[in-house]
């Protein structure tokens, strides 16, 4: 198959993984435009029509007005945040649950969801869907990210000679990757977010520390371990460190990679757990997943 794909953004930093992706992969014929037609709404809804599937790489008010001029049938799948938690999109987790990836190939829209909600889904959702976390359980994330997250100006000021070693950011606790991590992570209330950007490239940890005694139905940080790999099981993207983990974390060490792993790190004596995940921000949390979210939203293997 030779699948016609219109990438709307294609300059942007996800625009140019997916493409670069969808190169390497082949079987796929990209829809371009000449620079001075890149922002004309009647030559991008031109090549919507034409495409298979059309990918919004593009900022949220954007991406609305580009779902607004799609030709009636066009298929779209949406990088940016605007369409995360919106009526009638799917969202493209395929892991979520039993039947998210199916729903995902028989969609018309859907959502692909950000680097650092994914982590944290990844992590949340299997202990709310199993009922080990209350769904009202006070909860804090912190998470650390390549810089080519950021967007251009954050790119530039880590890429110029003296660029930050480390910052926090977005301490108003307003993410905007909060509202999908309360819904598709299973939460009743919003957790405290507390991302960060290190001085490298590409490359995410997202941590969830728990108290052991806020989960039920196990018994151990290694019991834990076990209802991760449960869940998961027969996926081919997450993969699960059974037993507790008591090493370092490279959060570089799955770039170019559509994988994520979770670990179980733990002082049981104490009662206490961080609960991992390690990600490409660009792979698993951005061009990588929206790949294969193009693939099952084809028919292909994903």
């Amino acid at each position: 198959m030779n699948a016609r794909i219109f990438i709307d953004g294609q300059a942007g930093t996800t625009g140019l993984g997916i493409a670069q992706r969808l190169e390497a992969d082949g079987g796929f014929s990209l829809i371009t435009l000449p620079e001075t037609s890149r922002k004309s709404p009647e030559a991008r809804a031109e090549a919507m029509g034409r495409a298979d599937l059309t990918v919004l790489c593009l900022p949220d008010d954007a991406a609305r007005e580009a779902v607004a001029i799609a030709p009636q049938g066009t298929r779209i799948l949406d990088a940016s945040t605007a369409h995360r938690v919106a009526p009638g999109w799917v969202y493209g987790f395929a892991e979520l649950m039993p039947g998210q990836a199916e729903m995902i190939a028989q969609a018309e829209r859907v959502a692909n969801p950000g680097c650092y909600a994914t982590g944290a889904i990844a992590l949340l959702r299997p202990l709310t869907a199993l009922g080990l976390l209350a769904a009202e359980a006070p909860l804090s994330i912190n998470a650390v990210s390549g810089y080519s997250g950021g967007g251009k100006t954050m790119i530039a000021d880590h890429e110029a000679q003296g660029g930050p070693a480390f910052e926090l950011y977005a301490l108003g606790l307003k993410h905007k990757h909060l509202p999908e991590i309360v819904r598709y992570g299973g939460l009743a209330r919003a957790p405290i977010f507390v991302p960060s950007v290190g001085h490298f490239a590409q490359g995410m940890l997202v941590c969830v520390p728990l108290h052991l005694g806020q989960l039920s139905k196990v018994g151990s940080a290694a019991q834990l371990a076990e209802a991760y790999a449960d869940y998961y099981a027969g996926t081919e993207t997450i993969s699960v460190h059974r037993g507790i983990w008591g090493g370092n974390l490279d959060p570089q060490a799955l770039n170019n990679t559509n994988r994520l792993e979770i670990f179980i790190c733990a002082n049981e004596t104490a009662g206490q757990a961080v609960l991992v995940a390690r990600l490409d921000n660009l792979g698993k949390g951005a061009s990588g997943a929206a790949v294969q979210n193009m693939k099952l939203m084809l028919g292909l293997v994903a």
